[in-house]
């Protein structure tokens, strides 16, 4: 499944499904460009979860909405209702357990 980019318009939208994973990033911020291929690689061999990114130098609003102090912030969401949160990096078989321990 392909990687969204959500901005104030769309979020609610994006968000509002079975579980879905936003990352909140920046484009300046050297373990979001690490993680970066992961979550790629993620969406192509989950159909389960949905990936969204969201840039927040551009989405500011969105980022204050859900207390995002530092990045990458990663929060997960069942039917648009925030069910967990991760700061930081995480390789991919610690990030695959998380999002199959919330589903």
């Amino acid at each position: 499944m392909e990687i969204l980019h959500a901005n104030s318009d769309n979020f609610e939208q994006l968000i509002n499904d079975d579980l879905v994973l936003v990352d909140f990033f920046a484009t300046w911020c050297g373990p979001c460009k690490m993680l970066s291929p992961v979550l790629e690689e993620i969406s192509q061999e989950r159909s389960s979860v949905k990936i969204v990114k969201v840039d927040i130098d551009n989405e500011s609003d969105l980022a204050r909405r859900f207390g995002v102090m530092s990045v990458p912030t990663m929060i997960l969401f069942k039917q648009g209702q925030e069910v967990s949160k991760q700061v930081g990096y995480m390789p991919k078989e610690l990030l695959t357990r998380w999002i199959e321990s919330n589903k």
